[in-house]
């Protein structure tokens, strides 16, 4: 008889216990809401890739500036490349636009300094 007595009154504290978590949570939901949102989790690029490449497009993919030095575009590439190689799941697709910023943000670097030509 005890032991019916002390299950009823685990499960009606337990029930207790989650009510008072889901008001809480929704109080938590409420203020969380007033908050502005931060960018960094929701400025994604929309959109898809561009027929032909752009500087602008290149430094999307790699994620840095499009005039970044060329050790910044190779440390970029390196860092992007190891979480989206084909060999490890990634997408050919992906890997391929990769590589074409990389070489994009290289090539381009060339032609904007003609003096480095020495």
């Amino acid at each position: 008889m005890t032991s019916l007595m002390l299950a009823g009154l685990g499960i009606a504290a337990s029930a207790f216990a989650a009510r008072f978590l889901m008001q809480s949570f929704k109080q938590l939901q409420q203020q969380a809401s007033k908050f502005p949102k931060s960018p960094m989790f929701t400025a994604y690029y929309k959109g898809g890739f561009e027929p032909k490449i752009t500087r602008r497009e290149a430094g999307l993919i790699l994620g840095i500036s499009p005039s970044a030095p060329k050790d910044r575009i190779r440390d970029a590439h390196k860092r992007i490349m190891l979480l989206n190689h084909p060999d490890r799941g990634g997408s050919p697709y992906i890997a391929a636009k990769i590589n074409e910023a990389k070489d994009y943000l290289n090539s381009s670097g060339k032609s904007q300094r003609p003096d480095d030509s020495y």
